[in-house]
């Protein structure tokens, strides 16, 4: 029996349709999910328009289903996550990212970044450094710096926050000198607090040598010399403030008046206020530091006058009304009492950065971080 080659003749056709009809059901496919995708990706961006973020959140996740290999999608879907609070989602986005193999050296470190963000953002300090470490030499790193150096504040680690800062310098982000400065002080502070007054007095002198611009090297310098009964070096650091830093004179316009008055240079003092208040705005407090100074009551009350001459201030009326007597001691007590309660927000210290409020003056505000934020004056006097 002969082998029939016509079967051949119908088999070759045949192939051909089933395979052009292949061809256009994985064409429709193709043109299904590609028309399907940026639905997903268009929706999520009207989403995130209109601040509706677990709705993008939706989207996106879809958009991700449908294409995987989609990086764009990852980072925004991952940065969604964060935003929203998911920090461990977004962390497992990013780590994904990390993980592929046929993404640019340029997306690794973007991803790199962006998983150092979510750790940030989640208070895992210990990760967030070393993420941001593996950024140093790349062009994530003046804000790996930036973070590392937050983190480094906030942990209270002085002398690696000093490395951060010199390096920021270094790359041009300005100058760090009195942050620097900072530092140091706060190094002193801890010094003191261990009982090492030798060394913390070396490390302040340095300072002042240093960076003589610094009011609060100098302000620390006084401190720890007074503390150490060296009365008379804790005045000459504060008039060298006056020099340096005038105005930060406010600051310790009492301490100098009453550290003169114990060693009787009451009158050294009295001039560098005078001469402070002569050139600069009124002052409360370097109008009760003269006060202080004052042999009589009647010529500290005089002082106050010339303060409301010079500007209203209802805490120097305070301070006035204090030495006056009508007559009549309950009444008198009770407008005292109204007034000094009336009084009392206006001697605060408001924060330029945030408007955090404080009685006492800090050099780095509790309410948002920011060094050197606050003015040295009463709020009633801004």
């Amino acid at each position: 029996m002969g082998f029939d080659y016509s079967w051949l003749l119908w088999s070759l056709p045949l192939t051909f349709v089933l395979g052009w009809l292949a061809s256009r059901y994985d064409l429709r496919q193709w043109r299904a999910e590609r028309k399907q995708n940026p639905k997903a990706y268009f929706r999520g961006l009207n989403h995130l328009l209109n601040e509706q973020q677990d709705q993008a959140v939706d989207a996106f996740i879809e958009a991700v289903q449908n294409d995987p290999d989609t990086s764009e999608l990852h980072f925004a879907l991952g940065n969604l996550f964060r935003r929203r609070g998911d920090y461990e989602r977004a962390v497992r986005v990013h780590e994904h990212l990390l993980q592929r193999g046929d993404l640019t050296q340029k997306d690794l470190m973007r991803a790199q970044h962006a998983l150092a963000q979510d750790f940030l953002k989640a208070g895992l300090l210990d990760r967030a450094e070393a993420a941001l470490r593996k950024l140093e030499d790349t062009e994530h790193a003046t804000e790996a710096l930036l973070a590392l150096l937050a983190i480094y504040e906030r942990s209270r680690d002085w002398e690696q926050a000093a490395d951060a800062a010199s390096r920021l310098e270094a790359r041009g982000c300005g100058s760090f000198e009195l942050r620097l400065a900072h530092y140091r002080c706060e190094q002193a502070e801890q010094l003191r607090k261990q009982g090492s007054l030798v060394e913390a007095l070396a490390l302040l002198e340095t300072l002042v040598q240093r960076t003589p611009k610094s009011a609060r090297a100098w302000i620390s310098l006084a401190d720890l010399r007074q503390s150490l009964g060296d009365t008379s070096g804790g005045l000459q650091a504060l008039h060298q403030l006056a020099a340096q830093a005038p105005q930060h004179l406010p600051l310790v316009a009492h301490s100098l008046a009453q550290w003169s008055k114990l060693n009787r240079q009451g009158g050294d003092a009295e001039r560098v206020l005078r001469g402070w208040r002569d050139q600069h705005a009124p002052s409360l407090d370097v109008t009760q530091a003269l006060a202080l100074l004052q042999p009589d009551g009647e010529q500290a009350r005089q002082l106050y006058i010339e303060h409301l001459q010079r500007e209203p201030s209802l805490v120097a009326a305070t301070f006035w009304l204090a030495g006056e007597h009508f007559g009549q001691p309950e009444e008198e007590k009770r407008v005292r009492q109204a007034l000094e309660r009336a009084c009392e927000p206006l001697k605060r210290y408001r924060c330029a950065a945030c408007g955090f409020e404080a009685r006492q003056y800090f050099w780095q505000c509790p309410g948002c971080q920011s060094w050197d934020s606050y003015p040295p004056l009463r709020v009633e006097e801004l």
